[in-house]
């Protein structure tokens, strides 16, 4: 998130845990270039924590609806509260907090159903004890872009200091109501990577940022190269998925089937592509299937660097039609093979499986051995991993280095059929040099169906 260029990062709420205090401290212990904060609650105590974690600044949330202030107010401190007492006791934290050293963010939790009048009178408070920055929070998501730039072309130029906007998608509307507030006026927008956050999420980086950059002409300061990748990071360090057709990150991005979008980007690829993959660090890809077109067997045959006469063509693509119809994506080592088969060329794989084993169970520690024939030299490697099918992955990379750093960006499996004996599909997208290929295994031992997977994807980068 560093080298993307953020200014802040909200690195956790010291009061939550020991070890969420740890991991706070760990990160301001980086020496990182953004600023490092920690989500407070209207408690000295709360500020206490944050200081034991040499944050930078605290994320100071208040109360601002009745809703909140009634209700919440009341089960947290124990007795019911009104506006003059939040008033009262938000300034004399953030006067606590600044008295401490620290950046305050003065917080207005729930702001988008709180009395406007009340709202202003907050962040007068909060201007008066010190407050460097003011937030305005959508809570539950109930915003709307026009409601919202009104709201902030006032608000941003009355309060004394810079205000942010804090979204939440619960209407799906997170990203546009963030971009409504930037162009009105607010100073900073709080933003999640791949929009993760409580319920529907919260505004995407990604998304946030590539719109100011291209629908608006506002130069972000973010290297957006990095935003693919930092995504993929967070994906698997967090093991949520990111949904194939999410903006710019999602699977599906830059990735084309119909064969009338793959003629059209032959000649110009902003034909069917608004902004070129590389902006956020991605590759375009051509994926074949039922909608494939002449056009994309063409292109793919050039990739693989396969010359084929109008005849053999046609019969190629009535097989990928053939395999598109029950259902599948034609992969790279799909369509080798059936090129391959329809030109009679005959290729020896480079990496040949000669036997494999996995343990796993409890307490042990899952392992896994391969023996492979790589370019004629049989290799024997044993490796351990977070289950059988990482551990016999993990091996096999490391039986085949001579060839070169083999990275596996992604890892797919699903059930083809019921039962404890279903038949398993396991996809794989792999890189090396630059280049990325998709592979595909299927057996009804999961293990089996990866290994073949991955091999075969070796065999075609190679």
């Amino acid at each position: 998130m560093d080298e993307l260029g953020l200014h802040i990062i909200e690195a956790g709420s010291a009061v939550t845990s020991e070890g969420e205090r740890a991991a706070i401290k760990a990160v301001a212990g980086l020496g990182l270039n953004a600023e490092i904060c920690s989500y407070c609650r209207m408690r000295t105590s709360d500020i206490d924590l944050a200081l034991e974690c040499d944050v930078d600044s605290v994320h100071l949330v208040v109360p601002s609806s009745n809703l909140h202030i009634e209700t919440k107010l009341k089960k947290d401190i124990g007795i019911k509260k009104d506006r003059e007492e939040v008033l009262s006791m938000a300034g004399e934290v953030a006067e606590y907090a600044k008295s401490h050293g620290l950046i305050v963010e003065f917080s207005a939790e729930d702001a988008s159903r709180a009395d406007f009048k009340f709202l202003k009178e907050l962040y007068a408070s909060g201007v008066a004890h010190g407050a460097d920055r003011l937030c305005y929070c959508d809570t539950v998501g109930m915003l709307t872009p026009e409601r919202t730039f009104n709201i902030f072309s006032e608000l941003a130029f009355v309060t004394g200091a810079p205000v942010s906007i804090h979204c939440h998608n619960d209407f799906g509307l997170a990203t546009a109501n963030t971009v409504a507030a930037l162009r009105a006026g607010a100073a900073e927008a709080h933003l999640t990577i791949n929009g993760i956050g409580e319920r529907s999420g919260n505004a995407a980086l990604e998304e946030v940022v590539v719109q100011l950059e291209h629908l608006y002409g506002i130069d972000t300061g973010i290297k957006t190269e990095n935003l693919y990748k930092v995504s993929r990071l967070v994906s698997r360090l967090t093991n949520i998925p990111v949904a194939p057709n999410k903006a710019l990150v999602g699977g599906n991005s830059f990735t084309h089937e119909a064969g009338i979008h793959v003629h059209d980007l032959v000649k110009n690829t902003a034909s069917y592509e608004p902004i070129e993959p590389e902006f956020v660090g991605r590759t375009r890809r051509v994926v074949l299937g039922k909608h494939a077109g002449a056009s994309s067997i063409e292109l793919a045959l050039t990739e693989l660097q396969l010359d084929a006469n109008e005849a053999q063509k046609q019969e190629i693509f009535k097989r990928v039609k053939e395999m598109g119809d029950k259902g599948l994506h034609v992969t790279d080592a799909d369509l080798q093979t059936i090129a391959e088969s329809v030109l009679e060329i005959h290729c020896e794989p480079t990496v040949k499986l000669k036997s494999f084993s996995a343990v796993s169970g409890r307490p042990s520690i899952p392992m896994a051995s391969v023996i492979l024939e790589v370019n004629g030299k049989e290799e024997v490697c044993v490796d351990t991993g977070d289950g059988p099918v990482d551990a016999a992955i993990r091996a096999i990379q490391r039986a085949v280095a001579s060839v070169g750093d083999i990275v596996l960006e992604e890892y797919h499996v699903d059930a083809i059929t019921g039962g404890t004996d279903a038949l398993v599909e396991v996809t794989v997208k792999m890189s090396k040099d630059g280049k990325t290929i998709t592979a595909r295994g299927a057996r009804t031992d999961i293990i089996e169906a990866s290994v073949e997977a991955v091999i075969n994807g070796m065999n075609r980068l190679v």
